[in-house]
């Protein structure tokens, strides 16, 4: 994984790879030999949002591979090449930084910005013990299953406006997205709404958007991106406030090195738990977005002794 500092090195290096793939694309691959529209994705929660809309109207290229971290992509110079080819884009611009580059470069009439439906914020609930002021914006809406909602409802409206043919189908796929999603929203708020606790102790600042829905305090060790070591004292910080609030759990998850999290919870006597952000599914996992968020519910309610 790259630091900051590095990434924005590999940014710039990858200029003339992005140069490259829009003198070399294909003349027009925005669908494939069946017909289906192609349409390449940032990373999981959006390529589920896709495949859920699209159906078998779509071809879905998604970048961030299972198992891999995906804030820090670097993109290859044949993924450069399926950007420039895609009949849309669904991507987050400032996530992934690569991509919003061979974006700009390639696809800058045929991508869709989610921020643009589900403005991104900053705050108290969406930071970590690293970083000062809470007002950067936090990417990871999806957690919060009312803003992924409004997200399948555009992307049926763009599959729609590239596809006419099959917009009905887009349509009918998008509104039933949005009840299963309205549907899951209700059962976190029900499972969420009688807790002995409600302070999440959290490897990474991931959650904020999920603790402002269900009204949970979030108390991260490391900030908005996972790779951002705290210091000891910052460690220390976090451990006693996670004291005060008597946690019984240090959640860390799946993507990243839960050596910190085992850290804290060895200085405050708790136990460790993952709880899933969902930037991207574990390699040779299962599931889906719906299994992994239940999942998670399952574990909140565990940790901060909901009835």
């Amino acid at each position: 994984m790259l630091s900051r500092s590095l990434q924005r090195a590999a940014v710039a290096g990858v200029a003339a790879l992005l140069a490259l793939g829009t003198l070399t694309a294909c003349s027009d691959s925005s669908t494939d030999s069946t017909g289906r529209t192609t349409v390449v994705t940032g990373f999981y929660p959006l390529q589920f949002v896709t495949e859920k809309v699209g159906g078998p109207d779509v071809d879905v290229v998604n970048l961030a591979q299972p198992g891999a971290e995906p804030h820090d992509m670097e993109l290859s110079p044949a993924q450069v090449a399926q950007v420039a080819n895609a009949g849309l884009v669904v991507y987050l611009k400032g996530f992934q930084p690569q991509l919003d580059e061979a974006v700009t470069q390639n696809a800058a009439d045929r991508a869709f910005d989610v921020a643009a439906v589900t403005p991104l914020v900053g705050g108290p609930n969406h930071q970590g013990a690293n970083e000062e002021g809470g007002n950067a914006p936090d990417p990871h809406f999806w957690l919060d299953p009312t803003r992924l909602a409004v997200v399948a409802k555009d992307v049926a409206k763009k599959l729609a406006e590239r596809d006419p043919a099959h917009a009905a189908a887009y349509t009918e796929r998008g509104d039933a997205l949005v009840a299963e999603l309205t549907k899951l929203d209700a059962e976190f708020t029900a499972g969420l709404a009688n807790c002995q606790r409600h302070e999440i102790v959290t490897s990474h600042a991931a959650f904020g958007y999920l603790a402002d829905r269900y009204k949970l305090k979030q108390i991260a060790l490391s900030g908005l991106t996972p790779d951002t070591e705290p210091t000891p004292q910052q460690v220390a910080a976090v451990a006693a406030e996670a004291r005060q609030y008597g946690a019984t759990t240090i959640f860390f998850e799946t993507l990243v090195s839960p050596k910190v999290a085992q850290t804290l919870a060895e200085q405050v006597g708790a136990k460790t738990a993952v709880l899933d952000p969902l930037e991207g599914l574990a390699e040779g996992g299962t599931g889906d977005y719906f299994s992994v968020m239940r999942a998670n519910l399952a574990t909140l309610r565990t940790a901060l002794g909901c009835s």
